[in-house]
């Protein structure tokens, strides 16, 4: 019983282990619509955006943040409603930052999401 007992909390501790590491790596992404902001942090990146309407069209317009030296970009992916396509904001190397001002047209909500590359 003792070595059941073991191999149940080793594998839970391995299960909350990695659902932690995931959560880590990127901020959640959600459909936003307007006015709306996120200033999200996450290991190695940080970002800060706001969603803006005026007349039925979006504008998403911040900046992205490598803060650390560890070979991989930070990214701001930008995935807006009405049919558009996705918009990416990269900065690469530690302490570089990258600004992003993007309009569409038609639309008011976008999901907008921090992550590392891989």
């Amino acid at each position: 019983m003792p070595a059941l007992k073991r191999t149940l909390t080793s594998v839970l501790s391995a299960t909350v282990l990695a659902a932690g590491l995931s959560l880590g790596t990127a901020a959640q992404a959600s459909a936003r619509s307007c006015p709306s902001s996120a200033s999200p942090t996450i290991p190695g990146a940080r970002a800060h955006w706001v969603l803006n309407c005026s007349g039925g069209n979006l504008k998403v317009y911040g900046w992205v943040e490598d803060i650390r030296r560890d070979g991989r970009d930070a990214v701001v992916e930008i995935w807006p409603g009405g049919g558009h396509h996705w918009r990416l904001a990269v900065a690469s190397g530690k302490g570089e930052r990258t600004n992003f001002d993007y309009a569409f047209p038609g639309t008011t909500t976008a999901s907008v999401r921090l992550h590392l590359s891989r």
